[in-house]
């Protein structure tokens, strides 16, 4: 004979309601650390605590300060990992090569910022000396993404392989 057993969908549903707000609440905690310096990314990407384990990979890009979309896009097109897939299912390469192109591009912005600096304050001795500089004269140069590489074109050979120039 077929028994149908009964199970009471009340104190599951709210379990899982209270696990949902439990990670909900602590991944919020631990996005606004990351946006105030912290804690980084890479350190995240490499401990993968409870509450960022099914969290997307891009998600916790953009949680950095000045990381947007594309910016997260572009990043992890180098990388060849979808945005989506959870911190938790990365493997141990995929965890360090990230770690290390994001520890790479916190360098190289914290470089880039020393020379936006100096520049600015070369530029404010020289219109304390000379007065202010016309219009005409301010420039801005664009500043390349230090965090993303531009890869050369790969070239087809004779022998009709992709080799990289």
């Amino acid at each position: 004979m077929m028994e149908t057993a009964t199970k009471t969908p009340g104190p599951q549903r709210m379990r899982a309601l209270e696990r949902a707000n439990e990670v909900r609440l602590a991944r919020a905690v631990l996005k606004r650390r990351i946006a105030e310096g912290e804690v980084s990314a890479a350190e995240v990407i490499l401990d993968c605590p409870w509450e960022a384990s099914s969290w997307g990979v891009g998600d916790l890009l953009m949680s950095q300060r000045r990381w947007g979309s594309t910016r997260c896009r572009k990043f992890l097109a180098q990388t060849q990992i979808s945005e989506v897939k959870p911190l938790g299912a990365l493997t141990e390469r995929q965890r360090r090569l990230l770690a290390t192109k994001l520890a790479a591009c916190e360098v190289a912005i914290a470089r880039l910022a020393s020379q936006l600096e100096r520049r600015r304050c070369v530029s404010e001795e020289s219109s304390i000396r000379m007065g202010p500089a016309p219009e005409s004269c301010i420039t801005v140069d664009p500043m390349p993404d230090p965090c993303i590489e531009i890869e050369p074109e790969p070239c087809i050979s004779a022998d009709r392989e992709l080799v990289a120039v």
